[in-house]
């Protein structure tokens, strides 16, 4: 579709250029009749010329990037064709310099209107071959950055069930029907760009109910929300990479506190937990890093990142849900 709008333009715009252009040169500069006018014969060579520079001169030398031979060449065409015009055609019998003050600029203007039409088209389809590589990476890039995330989510829950299967096995259904739900999240809504809000909170709420029970009786877990509302988008996994974080590199027997905040139109979420220098450092450590990346991606200019190592670990992210 977007081709044959294109193809409209173009023909649209050499259609009106050619008729304005007959107009000005027969009503407005000539002084012969119709039948006798040597401009509408000459106008035939003329469209070749132009064409021709179109569609063979100028693809080929900006290709070869040979631009100071096509300026000669396109000199030498423009100053022959306009002696053409004058010794063959008009027949004025005029000097040289009178044959290029009076015919030259026929010439000139159409060569000259056409091969900006052409560059500025070129033009155009570069930008939009390089906006569509640019989409296309993003999207890879997101995909990439959201199949780091999901393994390690799915195989933390899958071994508290394992765990908690074998002490509690009367309560194990609730937890598969928790799984079952962040599995359909994980597999399918993440697929989207962005999601309902209410559908991420759900997960993250599932997910800090696995890790009580994980962590019972080693880490004390402080989760708190205050919701104004929940009619949002927001981009899936965002906030589950700071969670997890704070779980994977906290120290044993801490407090990790988790509050998640939504007010006009802003989400804030901030993480804080014990950490080790060693733990935060390692270079497999890169959830952090990757979320960053995603909210550069999809939150541009739209967000605040902030990860704060002195006493604590700290991680603050605020949102834009507009």
């Amino acid at each position: 579709m977007e081709l044959f709008k294109k193809h409209i333009t173009q023909i649209l715009v050499h259609l009106l250029f050619w008729l304005l252009f007959v107009f000005i040169s027969l009503f407005v500069f000539s002084e012969y009749y119709w039948s006798e006018n040597p401009f509408l014969q000459y106008l035939s060579i003329l469209v070749f010329i132009v064409y021709a520079n179109n569609l063979i001169l100028l693809p080929y030398f900006v290709k070869k990037k040979q631009y100071i031979v096509y300026a000669i060449l396109f000199i030498i065409i423009s100053f022959l064709a306009t002696q053409l015009y004058c010794n063959v055609f008009t027949r004025c019998g005029c000097s040289f310099m009178k044959c290029l003050s009076d015919y030259l600029w026929q010439t000139l203007v159409p060569l000259f209107f056409f091969s900006f039409v052409w560059i500025l088209f070129k033009y155009l389809d570069r930008e939009k071959e390089i906006e569509t590589a640019l989409q296309e990476r993003t999207e890879l890039e997101l995909k990439f950055l959201k199949s780091q995330i999901n393994p390690h989510v799915l195989f933390n829950n899958l071994n508290t069930i394992y765990s908690y299967a074998i002490e509690k096995p009367d309560q194990t259904p609730d937890l598969i029907l928790k799984l079952s739900d962040n599995l359909k999240h994980v597999l399918y809504d993440s697929n989207s760009d962005f999601i309902p809000l209410e559908k991420e909170l759900q997960y993250i709420d599932n997910y800090i109910d696995f890790q009580k029970i994980r962590t019972q009786g080693i880490k004390e877990i402080v989760y708190t929300k205050s919701i104004s509302s929940i009619q949002y988008q927001i981009a899936p996994l965002l906030l589950i990479t700071i969670i997890e974080n704070a779980f994977k590199h906290s120290t044993p027997n801490s407090t990790i506190r988790i509050h998640i905040e939504i007010k006009n139109d802003t989400l804030l979420c901030t993480c804080e937990n014990s950490f080790s220098d060693s733990a935060v450092s390692k270079p497999e450590a890169i959830g952090l890093k990757n979320l960053q990346k995603r909210l550069n991606l999809l939150y541009q200019n739209q967000h605040e990142f902030k990860v704060s190592k002195e006493d604590i670990f700290e991680v603050s992210l605020k949102l834009n849900l507009i």
